[in-house]
């Protein structure tokens, strides 16, 4: 565990929102799985807390997400655990969180033109996208949204909050900062590592975002194809109109 705290999280550049879209998807069809089920990490759905409409009030994810979260747990120090803060995000929260953050920029730089503003956004909410070849990451429930806390649940100290629009949000932003911010900086390397060790990629303008087996994640690995693509927890609703039509069941 030494190394998780030693080892420096290494610059990253930007990449392109563009590319990464032209990768093909090969479903795997693995099931969205609730991580309030798990008793070794810690779920705190932020938007639904917020009271943002349509958000989930629990946390999905896809199966093999599932799996390497609770494979990352085993590499941190024993005394801190995973936050979840978000998985599977519907395409209507997605949208709002863009068009918002859209509208706050549109007012405070007037004189920015719209694609300037748009490419700043980006850096913080990905477009939404609900189109089949290229979903939005989270709507895939192969990203997710993790910080970490103590043994009694108060969350560590990252050098920025949670969905923070800072500078300083960028991962490896504070490798070049001293003084009081270290251990942050020591949080940041734990959580970094810990993740990147078990196969998720980060997103550079975000310490917080992970992801894996989505468009993203096939982007900065070099994969050919992605695992996952656009999908949504079981509806029973849905579930029975689509089995009494099939079955015939009057």
């Amino acid at each position: 565990m030494k190394h998780l705290i030693e080892t420096p999280i290494p610059s990253t550049s930007e990449f392109s929102w563009e590319l990464y879209k032209e990768i093909p998807i090969l479903d795997t069809g693995e099931d969205l799985i609730p991580l309030s089920t798990s008793d070794r990490l810690v779920t705190y759905p932020f938007y639904a807390k917020m009271g943002i409409a349509t958000a989930m009030p629990e946390c999905f994810v896809r199966e093999g997400v599932f799996e390497k979260l609770h494979q990352a747990t085993k590499l941190i120090p024993s005394n801190v655990k995973i936050v979840v803060l978000d998985g599977w995000r519907p395409y209507s929260v997605q949208q709002y969180l863009y068009d918002t953050l859209m509208n706050i920029l549109k007012k405070s730089f007037p004189d920015h033109s719209e694609s300037h503003l748009h490419e700043k956004a980006k850096r913080l909410v990905s477009p939404p996208s609900a189109d089949v070849k290229s979903p939005s990451p989270h709507l895939t429930g192969g990203s997710v949204d993790v910080t970490l806390c103590d043994e009694m649940g108060r969350f560590l100290e990252m050098g920025t909050h949670f969905d923070e629009a800072n500078e300083r949000s960028w991962t490896d932003a504070l490798e070049t900062e001293e003084g009081d911010k270290s251990r942050a900086k020591e949080n940041r390397r734990i959580l970094y590592h810990a993740m990147l060790e078990v196969g998720f990629t980060n997103l550079p303008s975000e310490w917080w975002h992970y992801d894996f087996g989505n468009q993203l994640w096939a982007y900065r690995t070099g994969k050919e194809e992605a695992l996952y693509g656009s999908t949504r927890p079981r509806d029973i609703i849905k579930q029975w109109e689509s089995e009494i039509v099939e079955n015939k069941f009057i």
